[in-house]
């Protein structure tokens, strides 16, 4: 299992693949504003991710300010976005799975669980 530091990174690259997907101009600092990191973490995910050759980065040839670039995923960050979703859809149902079981087991302990079974069967009636 991967180390906590390692899935929040994870999590990270899949928020920003997902951005560049949905939004191709989306810029650093929009980036850093939707995903809730600094904007020199912001530029290195997306720097990070263009090495790894999950992201392109093209600018606008008619542009007439050279500062305009939109962001492309690859078919490799495709596939990896792919990856990294059922990954994360994993972990997060390991988690709804185990805050239900801890639900239940403060439920117990509290003897609310048989509470609500009577509410219910009262509100049936």
């Amino acid at each position: 299992m991967a180390s906590t530091r390692d899935q929040r990174k994870q999590e990270t690259n899949l928020k920003v693949m997902q951005l560049v997907d949905s939004d191709p101009s989306v810029s650093t600092r929009e980036i850093a504003q939707r995903v809730g990191i600094s904007n020199g973490a912001a530029y290195y995910c997306v720097t990070a991710l263009i090495e790894k050759g999950f992201v392109k980065l093209k600018n606008f040839t008619q542009s007439k300010t050279k500062a305009n670039y939109i962001y492309e995923l690859t078919p490799r960050g495709i596939r990896a976005k792919a990856a990294l979703t059922v990954q994360f859809l994993e972990l997060k149902k390991d988690e709804y799975n185990d805050l239900k079981a801890e639900i239940k087991r403060l439920e117990n302990e509290l003897g609310l669980d048989n509470q609500k079974k009577t509410e219910k069967k009262i509100r049936s009636l």
